[in-house]
């Protein structure tokens, strides 16, 4: 499916994902034409790491884990890649008896086996099996390790004769035999017990004839995918269930589970996804599953490219096995850096990029790409992402090995846009290996972390290293909030500030909204608003309060500010709102003026002298004048600016735009 995707024209593309489409719209209509096209461009160019089948041997554990240990055979539904980063709940200890291509088998053949847990059937039940490719035909031979009587359909000779040698009975669909005809025999009349729907295709015909097929209180679950337009009398006449099958097991797509390893007690959720590997290994070592005569092809993962090309033909294929190259052969976990791009710069700045992630790789890496500095090295969690970032913008390295990154000399400034609950970390770091540090925001998730980049900055500076420290805070660095800085320069008396941010909803489940992990909305972006406010009043906050919806992830609120000199400030930041509607809006209201500035485009003036308006193209937020400043405050100035009275550290101070 993701080749076919990749494939599509962008009209074919837009066909598929008709939601898609409507976004691009919204954003059209609240963004521009021009960075609408950039932000499409860039999501169409992100690469997709391929596979979630593999077998390999473990090369190391992370913190906490004593399920696995270094050289563990073990099946994982990591990447296709020679070394892959997998949670501890996706792996499973493969038998001896097992060989790793029966054990390559194992994710795939644990979705058969949950689409089998929510059909629940027992001895003796007759089961229709509909789609006889890599799921059906090992559903085929699961069902029959269960007593059951099998029924499978489909258009292929070859995949029918496959079922019979497994023991099921079958209806071969391109000879036009009548599938419910044959079910009525399969059953004794009495109508088949369940059907498990293994087919790809967007017919609704499956769903009709497996409502058909089913006597009075029914089972039917879909694992495979086809279309929807259910018949109400099909289902309402026999009180059949109708379930969709959720890939391989409980936990999916539950980052608790999946990404945090917090496995689910066994008295409450017996099967998980990784239970499922297990028991989908146990039967391949006990012969009740056989996987080999499914496979029928193999490719050296050099010629990768010809597997997918096969499995997207008209060519027969059923199981295609990648294989790699010998341990001997392959090379260590160590090898994680490669050379991408040549040294094109000379320059004082040598930076090295943490992260290249959505905005790292759609934003920050490009705006740094325009300034003078030399971009040596970009390290990434899987690889790929860096690798296409080096090679889109000509970064010299990309590397996995986040050390070596921190230990290499050439590299003097870091630009890190990790997840929020690691930039404090890598701050602090950062400042001992003496390196000058762009951080995204937030700049810590906590006040413990921020006392301990306090301490890491005066521990820096006592040893005499100049480090420099600058946070992401891109806003105040756009031409038209640079406009309203100038204008309120010659105002008089206190301001009035109303920032509006129809932030929308992001799901609960995102890792943004994870307080250990992102911290929330409010330290993770609402901060963006808050040091806006702060930069136009050019004074600090004296007190603040805030009013948040109770209902939903708390991500409705307004802030309230009041600054030293008597300015307020209010920030609305709203997950409740349309994407048809702007993203930001801020007015100012100053010694009988006004201004009113619209999503980074617009900026209207009431009552200003000489002053009426100032519009933009296409949005521009300052993310490259921001990058620009870093390079030029960091290293042709040379020093830092101390803050706070005795504190004894050393940290950037901005002050009128630095």
């Amino acid at each position: 499916m993701l080749v076919d995707f990749g494939k599509a024209s962008w009209i074919a593309k837009a066909r598929q994902q008709p939601e898609k489409v409507r976004m691009v719209m919204n954003k059209i209509g609240t963004d521009g034409l021009l960075p609408t096209i950039d932000a499409v461009l860039r999501k169409l160019d992100q690469p997709l790491s391929m596979g979630y089948c593999n077998v390999g041997a473990v090369a190391a554990v992370g913190r906490g884990v004593t399920r696995f240990a270094v050289g563990d055979r073990v099946a994982s539904n990591g990447k296709h890649a020679e070394f892959v980063s997998v949670p501890v709940n996706l792996c499973a200890h493969i038998p001896d008896a097992v060989t790793d291509d029966a054990a390559a088998f194992t994710v795939i053949g644990a979705i058969a086996l949950q689409g089998i847990r929510l059909v629940k059937p027992t001895l003796g039940e007759c089961v229709v099996v509909t789609g006889l490719g890599l799921v059906g035909l090992i559903t085929v031979q699961l069902l029959r390790a269960q007593g059951c009587r099998v029924l499978g359909l489909d258009f292929d000779p070859a995949k029918l004769a496959l079922a019979r040698q497994f023991g099921a009975e079958t209806v071969d669909l391109l000879v036009r035999d009548d599938p419910i005809a044959a079910a009525e025999r399969f059953s004794r009349g009495r109508g088949v017990d369940a059907v498990i729907i293994t087919a790809a295709t967007k017919s609704n015909e499956p769903m009709h004839q497996a409502a058909q097929m089913c006597r009075k209180r029914g089972r039917i679950v879909l694992v495979g995918v086809t279309g929807l337009e259910l018949s109400r009398a099909d289902f309402f006449e026999k009180e059949l269930t109708f379930q969709v099958s959720c890939s391989y097991g409980s936990g999916r797509y539950d980052p608790e589970y999946e990404e945090k390893g917090h496995d689910y007690p066994i008295g409450f959720v017996r099967w998980t996804e990784q239970r499922n590997f297990e028991a989908v290994l146990d039967m391949l070592a006990t012969g009740w599953l056989d996987v080999l005569p499914l496979i029928s092809h193999r490719f050296a993962i050099e010629d990768a490219a010809a597997a997918y090309d096969l499995i997207s033909s008209n060519a027969p294929s059923l199981g295609v096995v990648l294989r790699y190259p010998v341990a001997d052969d392959a090379g260590s976990a160590a090898d994680s850096t490669l050379r991408v791009a040549p040294k094109s710069k000379q320059s004082k700045v040598t930076i090295g990029f943490v992260g290249a992630g959505n905005y790292a790789g759609g934003v920050l890496i490009p705006a740094f790409a325009d300034t003078p500095a030399r971009l040596k090295t970009v390290t990434s969690a899987n690889g790929v992402s860096g690798s296409h970032a080096a090679k889109k913008y000509g970064i010299e390295f990309s590397s996995t090995d986040n050390e070596a990154l921190l230990a290499d000399p050439d590299v003097n400034a870091l630009v890190v846009s990790t997840r929020h609950s690691s930039h404090a970390r890598w701050v602090c770091n950062a400042f001992a290996a003496g390196k000058h540090t762009f951080v995204e925001k937030p700049l810590a998730m906590t006040l413990d972390e921020l006392r301990e980049i306090e301490q890491a900055a005066s521990d820096a500076g006592n040893c005499g290293e100049a480090v420099l420290l600058m946070v992401g805070f891109n806003r105040r660095f756009a031409p038209q909030v640079q406009r309203i800085k100038e204008l309120l320069r010659g105002a008089s008396g206190s301001k009035s500030f109303v920032m509006t941010v129809n932030a929308g909803a992001i799901p609960a489940a995102h890792w943004t909204q994870d307080p250990e992990v992102g911290g929330g909305r409010v330290v993770g972006e609402a901060c963006h608003f808050i040091d806006l406010l702060r930069f136009l009043a050019g004074t600090p906050i004296k007190s603040w309060q805030r009013q948040q919806m109770v209902a939903g992830t708390g991500d409705t609120l307004s802030i309230q500010l009041q600054f030293a000199d008597g300015s307020i400030g209010t920030v609305h930041y709203f997950a409740n709102g349309p994407k048809s509607f702007p993203k930001e809006r801020l007015e100012v209201f100053a010694g009988g003026r006004a201004l009113q500035f619209d999503n980074f485009r617009k900026l209207k003036g009431y009552g200003w002298p000489g002053f009426s308006k100032m519009n933009l193209w296409r949005q521009d937020k300052g993310q490259k004048a921001c990058a620009a400043a870093f390079g030029l405050a960091g290293f042709k100035r040379g020093r830092c600016l101390r803050t706070g009275a005795g504190a004894g550290y050393t940290l950037l101070h901005y002050r009128d735009g630095w």
